[in-house]
């Protein structure tokens, strides 16, 4: 008699995509400032975050820590509230010092990383050669012409939420714009990779650009949130303006700074 032999499924299955971590760029090798702030920032908004998932970025920092100062920089992060979970990419230092750590660089910082000093490198050698003794349109005769454009393809159309969304509720359009056609109550949050429209009062938390859309914007008609974010930059209930509580509003990024303003009647 023969035996047969069961296939075996594997244990795991590995898979690359997008999930929400965020960057945290250090401008102070300080772990009691640190971990001071994160604590202040956990306080001040829970359900965003504590417990977060972050890149610590070293950056900024004029030099990069030892392997045992950047423990400490990344144990100040767990004790805040968030959670690390790797480094972004910088320097072939700061990769060792990653191994060193036994802690991930994050692709997604690494190709931002490398895209940034690729056109860097691309701007300095434009400016450092000197000018072509023909015009370009002449060289350029020579060459095939380039390949035509793809067209882009058609926006994904906006996603339309009819009811009120309430406290521990969450709505997320992905990939496109979010239309609620009710309120956001307390404690219930509304997400969209493109922009937000609130046709109702905001009094919980909108999150628009969530994939990083600089250019999204938030609108409501009755201004009470708990928390507006905008490509991950956030203003929390405290921090909003007193005077435009309970009116139309509109948030939207002017380069690192969310601003927002009363609607015209």
């Amino acid at each position: 008699m023969r035996a047969t032999i069961a296939a075996v499924e594997p244990i795991l299955e590995l898979k690359f995509g997008q999930v929400g971590i965020a960057n945290l760029r250090l401008n102070l090798n300080d772990p009691a400032a640190l971990r001071s702030e994160i604590e202040q920032k956990v306080a001040a908004a829970p359900q965003l975050f504590a417990r977060a998932p972050v890149i610590l970025d070293l950056s900024r920092l004029p030099q990069l820590p030892d392997a045992a100062q950047a423990q400490a920089l990344l144990d100040a992060i767990r004790a805040g509230g968030m959670l690390p979970v790797g480094l972004s990419y910088s320097t072939t230092e700061n990769e060792l010092l990653a191994k060193d750590l036994g802690v991930p660089l994050l692709a997604k910082f690494r190709a931002v990383y490398e895209r940034q000093n690729s056109d860097e490198g691309v701007a300095n050698i434009a400016a450092a050669a000197p000018a072509p003794s023909r015009p370009r349109a002449v060289t350029a005769a020579a060459e095939p012409p380039p390949a035509p454009a793809a067209a882009p393809a058609a926006a994904a159309p906006s996603l339309r939420h009819a009811k009120a969304v309430r406290s521990g509720q969450q709505v997320y359009a992905r990939g496109r714009d979010l239309i609620v056609n009710a309120m956001v109550g307390n404690g219930a949050e509304v997400i969209a990779d493109g922009s937000i429209h609130i046709y109702g009062r905001l009094s919980g938390r909108a999150l628009a650009g969530a994939q990083g859309d600089a250019t999204a914007r938030i609108y409501c008609l009755d201004f009470q949130a708990e928390l507006i974010s905008i490509a991950g930059r956030y203003r929390v209930f405290e921090d909003l303006p007193v005077e435009l509580r309970g009116k139309p509003v509109q948030a939207w990024l002017d380069g690192e700074k969310l601003l927002i303003e009363a609607l015209a009647p």
